[in-house]
């Protein structure tokens, strides 16, 4: 089973050689083929397998996300808790209400101002 398995990974190795050089050249597949010597059936069968092979892989890969181990919980995520709109604070007996929309250098001018009595 491994000898097959072997063929079969060159077999793909150069198909998808000759669908790069394709590529590669710029020209259209059915100048390719004619100056290659490939056939177009050839050619579209070989891109089919490739194709084919392409989103086994894909699927084998989605397959093989690890699960949780037994005896392992999965957690909801956390959620931050609800953070107040209003920061308040009171310097030297005075209140000042600061919110997402306070300027912030008017802030730190009160503050000084208000340290400073």
């Amino acid at each position: 089973m491994e000898a097959q398995k072997v063929a079969t990974q060159y077999r793909l190795s150069q198909w998808a050689k000759v669908v790069q050089e394709r590529h590669d050249s710029g020209q259209s597949i059915k100048d390719f083929c004619k100056a290659t010597g490939i056939s177009k059936s050839q050619y579209f069968y070989w891109q089919r397998k490739l194709r084919n092979a392409a989103c086994i892989e894909l699927a084998m890969q989605e397959k093989t996300v690890e699960p949780i181990p037994s005896g392992w919980v999965q957690l909801a995520p956390v959620q931050a808790p609800q953070m107040k709109e209003v920061l308040d604070i009171e310097i030297s007996g005075f209140h000042i209400s600061v919110n997402a929309g306070t300027d912030p250098e008017l802030l730190k001018k009160v503050c000084r101002v208000l340290g400073s009595l």
